[in-house]
């Protein structure tokens, strides 16, 4: 298939070796990849807000645009094709701070702090992330090597 783009709110899984799944301009979204190296199936969630309560109607429709309702889907959607828990790699980049510099709404940190607790309820581990900060991301997961790498205007960094 190839590349994969993985757009804001989506969330895609794949079985095929020859595809790269890539997600753009992760500012204060959080882009997270989950890998299971044993069935070698993978899956990318690009959210951009952490709590579905201020749009339960939105929620319903795109689960992949809130961190509350899209990460437990993509979990969901990775145990469905046969994964297991307990081998999921767990990598994540994003939450920056771009547009508010003044920390006012903080959605970049509070993003990543929602993940972070969904993650600790359901017992699953950060492999590796590349959070923070003021500069946007590209999140890039080939699936053949499980390889993950996010690019910068800082360059290109594998997690």
């Amino acid at each position: 298939m190839g590349l994969q783009v993985v757009g804001i709110s989506e969330i895609k899984i794949s079985y095929s070796l020859d595809d790269i799944l890539i997600t753009y301009s992760l500012g204060s979204c959080i882009g997270v990849t989950a890998y299971d190296p044993v069935i070698r199936v993978g899956g990318m969630i690009h959210y951009m807000l952490p709590l579905s309560q201020i749009s339960p109607e939105k929620a319903a429709g795109k689960p992949g645009m809130f961190a509350d309702t899209g990460v437990p889907e993509l979990f969901r959607e990775m145990l469905a094709c046969g994964a297991a828990k307990e081998r999921l790699i767990v990598k994540v980049a994003g939450g920056a701070q771009l547009m508010d510099q003044n920390k006012f709404f903080n959605i970049g940190e509070r993003n990543f702090l929602i993940l972070r607790k969904i993650l600790w309820k359901n017992n699953i581990l950060i492999k590796a992330s590349d959070v923070g900060g003021v500069i946007s991301r590209t999140l890039r997961f080939e699936l053949e090597t499980g390889k993950v790498t996010v690019k910068s205007v800082k360059g290109e960094v594998e997690l």
